[in-house]
Parts: structure tokens; sequence; C-alpha cells
């Protein structure tokens, strides 16, 4: 199983960088590419990790480009962060939410 998380982190960090470039058909591939691979994986801690930065992830990018369909991945992604209570999830969490507080 190490491998198929190594290449959903690497489909993240890539997926990352193309949205940052502002390449975002690249990001939204790349970030559609993690979720495949964690999705059939069986759940536990790595996997919801890696899961929760890839919706974050989803959702930041989906917000720079204005879709309306981000809210569903912010809601699995910051689930995710609290159950797993990883400190990088639950930072890029809040900064999204804060994110969207100050928008309303």
């Amino acid at each position: 199983m190490r491998p198929a998380y190594l290449s959903a982190a690497r489909s993240l960090q890539l997926g990352r960088e193309a949205a940052v470039e502002g390449d975002s058909k690249a990001a939204l591939d790349l970030l559609a590419e993690a979720m495949q691979t964690l999705r059939v994986l069986p759940p536990e801690r790595t996997r919801d990790v890696l899961m929760a930065h890839v919706h974050l992830a989803f959702f930041q990018t989906l917000v720079m480009l204005g879709e309306d369909d981000a809210a569903e991945h912010l809601h699995l992604g910051v689930s995710y962060a609290r159950s797993t209570r990883d400190p990088l999830a639950r930072a890029i969490a809040q900064e999204c939410l804060s994110g969207l507080e100050a928008v309303l």
C-alpha cells in the first residue's frame, strides 16, 4: 500500500503547485487522481490525513476559480482534519474556514 500513498501524495503536491502556477485544469486533474487513488484504499490514519489535504486543496482551487461546488470539499476536508487530528490539516482547514467567514 505504500506506493499508493506515495503516488497520491505526489499527485497532491503537483496539483497544489499547478494551482499556484495558475494551471487550474492540471491542478484539478492531479487532485482527482490523488482522490481516486485514496478512495480505493482501506480507511486508516495515513489515508485519512491525505484525504483531508486533498479535499482542502480541491476547495482552495475551486474557490480560486469561483466555482460554486467547493463547499462539499470544504465540509469533507474539515471532517477528515478533525477526525485525524493532524496539525497541518487542521491549520489548513481553519484557514479555509476563516477565509469563508471573511467572505460571508
